[in-house]
């Protein structure tokens, strides 16, 4: 789905199966993946490249929000000699911590997704495309949002989606946390409110409103 010339969304829609949505940013200069999702289910993601005239030979940097398989295990999938990859430092050592699990019940080797550097707090420029790097934890020790001013995009992984938050039940999660990352993450002007699942939010009043209905319905029950 194209969003903008330079902002593409591969929607993840299957009732029948965990997975996450995928975002990519294409500039003059760089190509940026966001949130590649399974590798079982990557071919959703392939067919969307193949639209775009893109491969994955084609991906400069791969992120990853945060590091539960549904958004970072289809990593593996890229030639990480010419794809880079990156992660919160928090996140790799989940990553480290899952490392048995992986292996015996996805038959992952976790170093195929280690990071090539690690995300911080701050900009990040890839190129001719900069982007704001917050530390948004909650759902995740070392989750990530990430906003792109030249787009005015909000790409908040498992922070905030339309009308929903993020659980706080998995390894790492904390209900203050994410309620305090979240109120950081609506001062922010956006026009497109990109989440780690369900449906594309755009229009600055949308996604304000929705930062609003979402701490009004859900923040008492965090």
């Amino acid at each position: 789905m194209e969003l903008t010339p330079n902002l593409h969304a591969f929607l993840w829609t299957s009732p029948g199966a965990n997975n996450c949505n995928t975002y990519l940013i294409r500039s003059p200069e760089k190509t940026i993946l966001i949130d590649p999702g399974h590798a079982a289910y990557f071919d959703h993601v392939r067919q969307g490249l193949d639209r775009l005239g893109l491969s994955t030979g084609d991906v400069d940097l791969v992120i990853g929000t945060h590091a539960h398989p549904d958004h970072i295990e289809a990593v593996r999938l890229f030639d990480r000699a010419s794809t880079l990859f990156a992660l919160h430092a928090a996140e790799w050592q989940l990553v480290e911590a899952m490392g048995p699990y992986l292996k015996t019940s996805m038959n992952v080797d976790p170093e195929e997704l280690r990071p090539d550097f690690f995300l911080t707090e701050g900009d990040l420029s890839v190129g001719d495309v900069v982007l704001g790097v917050h530390h948004t934890p909650g759902h995740a020790p070392g989750a990530v949002t990430l906003y792109w001013p030249a787009g005015k995009a909000l790409f908040t992984g498992d922070l905030i989606f339309k009308g929903g938050l993020g659980r706080t039940d998995l390894p790492g999660g904390d209900g203050r946390q994410l309620k305090d990352s979240i109120r950081r993450m609506a001062a922010l002007e956006a026009e497109w409110l990109l989440s780690g699942h369900g449906d594309v939010i755009h229009g600055t009043e949308a996604v304000q409103e929705n930062f609003t209905q979402v701490e009004r319905t859900w923040f008492g029950y965090v």
